[in-house]
């Protein structure tokens, strides 16, 4: 039967065989003749801020030659993935971030989600856990930015009935992991947890928040020391259980390319290889006790590719560094982009998700969280996460994405692409250690230095709306109601908790250097000691290391800032800021034009009066006046503008000599300045820096101070 029916395919192909299959030579001069002159690489070829030039189509020589292409899944470099076939319990552990306040509502958030299709226990931390500070004088900061935990108590309260045996945990404990992981172990072990069941990750990165903040509470000696301690005691009492994490994120949040999130990344894999290994650890405990997290933003292909570059490029230094090839496997956990989220038309962060966390499960990451579509505006609620908690189910349970190994293995797109980057990466991280290490060259401001530029280049882009946010630099949606904040916490129920932590008892600690940090601190934290007595205890120095920080931002918050500043507006003053059309000629006649400097300008929070069209200069000025509006956008053909444009600008502008007079397109030089002279102000066209128009004109209307 089925031999039957190839047969008969084939047979119905049989009149296309005739037809010789073209070449790429043939199909690029066929290209180029309708370019019609126009540069093949100017229209087709595009440039990414990688420095990566996107061919318009790839062929399989294109793969002939690149390393790594016949490799298998579970085989060195692990380009495929580190298990030779898929994993048949989970693709990957559904690793959603919980940012509840306090330790009894979290068990309540944590126990409802995990029964809902979450795999693993995300606790985000406040800073004031974190950084381990005193609660008396961080008390504003208390459960501000995710959960806080004084004590073995609270997390026991905050891991009640959950099954950490059988559950990961994923918890970044910011810069020294040895209070945060004490309380942990002293928590699981009163709730008769078996500490040897405990997997998933604790982590600690001192160089990630050095790089988030400018600073850290500890030195780095201090921290590394006790790294080493983590990683010891971990391989001996819990060898499921990571402990330090190389977080990407802060450079891609702060506006990264995906090679220098890479190799950053990759040069503080390295500093921690050095540290480890040099206080004892062998590389492949070392090695093993590290997970990297990425961030994952819109450009599809290139994030599926960065994620599999990563894996070749570690898997290369744990060579470098005398490890077997079986330990240069890479844990990745990865989270949707915070760059890419925006407050305004914020349902369409849920499309946004979806497509980054595909990206994500394509690459192999281990773990993913995935954003709630509000997490631009507030802490999550229950509606939102359980969306974002079922994209990954749905890609798991419907898609079937994890069915297969490396599914986008063989693509000749993707593995040319994920070689440049992985190049292009390493060639960076090549750089930095010339420096000498990922440390010199941020006291240097060298990363700080590359990451500004990307920003720059993208915000610019942003502003031209080459790089487009739909919603808010382009199709917004002028009807737009903001979504109700909904604060996930009980006030009060937070303050009654901030209130009784206050009066703690302080429990002196003492560290010695006989026994392993770990198991000091653990027995301290089960006779009563605070997480901010743990870190006191470690601190033995002053901190002395400052560098430049990367602030992490999104890259909608410029035209938020149009919006929000127009409605502020509108609200002080009771009526917006118009931007009347002056549609000449009918409907065809102006329609794309119009329709574009609708958009242009709604955007930016203006209110746009639109009509169908004038005959005449005359009825155009005169509608024009009538509005009261303060701008007034000509739209129509070049023809238009040369028979009526200057009348119009010239009656407006004799009415009333503050209104902004536009015209819509690009005009010739020599047009230009007959238009200027007869009163236009601006031109607005696809070339035009759209922000840049939208703020200075909000300047000049006194919107905004200059």
């Amino acid at each position: 039967m089925l031999t039957a029916t190839i047969m008969e395919d084939k047979k119905a192909l049989e009149p296309f065989w005739e037809f010789p299959v073209p070449s790429y030579d043939e199909w690029r001069q066929v290209t180029e003749k309708s370019l019609k002159g126009a540069s093949f690489e100017k229209k087709l070829v595009t440039k990414t801020y990688e420095g990566i030039s996107l061919q318009p189509m790839y062929q399989q020589k294109d793969t002939q030659d690149l390393p790594f292409i016949d490799s298998l899944p579970g085989q060195s470099p692990f380009l495929r993935g580190a298990g030779a076939v898929p994993s048949k319990e989970k693709a990957w552990e559904i690793s959603q971030e919980l940012t509840t306040s306090t330790p009894k509502q979290f068990n309540l958030v944590a126990k409802h989600d995990l029964s809902r299709g979450q795999t693993a226990l995300n606790i985000v931390l406040d800073e004031v856990t974190k950084k381990g500070l005193s609660l008396e004088e961080a008390k504003q900061l208390i459960g501000h930015s995710g959960l806080n935990v004084t004590n073995a108590e609270d997390m026991q309260t905050a891991i009640e009935d959950i099954d950490l045996a059988n559950i990961p945990v994923h918890i970044h404990a910011g810069a020294n992991s040895v209070p945060v992981l004490a309380v942990l172990i002293a928590a699981a072990k009163k709730n008769n947890i078996e500490v040897p069941q405990l997997q998933g990750v604790v982590g600690m990165d001192p160089v990630g928040q050095l790089v988030e903040n400018g600073s850290i509470e500890y030195t780095l000696e201090e921290c590394y020391n006790v790294m080493a301690d983590t990683v010891k005691w971990s391989t001996e009492n819990a060898p499921s259980l990571q402990t330090v994490l190389v977080e990407g994120t802060p450079y891609h949040n702060g506006g990264s390319s995906a090679v220098e999130e890479l190799a950053f990344a990759l040069a503080t894999g390295v500093e921690y290889l050095q540290a480890l290994t040099s206080r004892g650890v062998s590389v492949k405990d070392a090695a093993k006790s590290i997970r990297f997290v990425f961030s994952v933003g819109s450009d599809y292909f290139m994030e599926i590719s960065k994620l599999r570059a990563a894996r070749i490029l570690w898997s290369q230094v744990v060579t470098a560094f005398g490890g077997d090839e079986s330990d240069g496997t890479l844990t990745i956990h990865a989270r949707t982009s915070s760059w890419t989220k925006t407050k305004y038309d914020p349902y369409v962060n849920m499309l946004r998700t979806t497509s980054e966390a595909f990206a994500a499960a394509v690459g192999g990451a281990n773990s993913i969280h995935v954003s709630p579509f509000d997490e631009a505006i507030q802490k999550s609620t229950p509606f939102s996460r359980r969306i974002a908690r079922n994209i990954s189910i749905i890609l798991q349970e419907e898609s079937h994405i994890g069915k297969t190994t490396d599914p986008a293995g063989g693509s000749w797109y993707v593995e040319v692409l994920t070689n440049e980057l992985a190049e292009k990466a390493w060639a960076l991280f090549q750089q930095v250690e010339q420096t000498g290490g990922i440390i010199e060259a941020l006291k240097a401001g060298m990363p700080q230095q590359k990451v500004a530029e990307t920003k720059a280049s993208r915000l610019n882009n942003i502003a031209q709306r080459k790089d487009i946010f739909v919603g808010t630099n382009m199709y917004a949606n002028t009807t737009e109601k903001a979504i109700d904040v909904v604060p996930e916490d009980d006030t009060e129920q937070v303050e009654q908790y901030v209130s009784e932590k206050l009066n703690a008892a302080v429990v002196p600690v003492q560290f010695t250097a006989e026994t392993n940090t770990v198991d000091q601190a653990v027995q301290y934290a089960l006779n009563g000691a605070a997480v901010a007595d743990l870190a006191s205890g470690l601190r033995q120095t002053e901190r002395s290391l400052v560098i430049e920080p990367i602030v992490a931002s999104r890259g909608a918050e410029l035209f938020e800032e149009l919006r929000q500043a127009n409605e502020l507006y509108a609200k002080e003053q009771g009526e917006s800021i118009k931007v009347f059309l002056a549609n000449l000629g009918p409907i065809p006649n102006h329609k794309a034009r119009a329709d574009f400097t609708a958009g242009f300008f709604e955007i930016g929070g203006f209110e746009v009066i639109r009509n169908n069209g004038f005959m005449t200069s005359a009825e155009a000025a005169q509608a024009a006046v009538d509005s009261k509006a303060s701008v007034v956008v000509i739209c129509g053909k070049d023809e238009s503008y040369q028979e009526q444009a200057a009348d119009i600008a010239q009656s407006i502008k004799q009415d009333n000599k503050e209104v902004t007079v536009m015209i819509a397109g690009k005009p010739a030089e020599e047009d230009e300045v007959n238009y200027h002279n007869a009163g236009v102000d601006e031109f607005v066209h696809l070339r035009s820096n759209c922000y840049e128009v939208l703020h200075k004109l909000q300047v000049e209307k006194g919107v905004v101070k200059g």
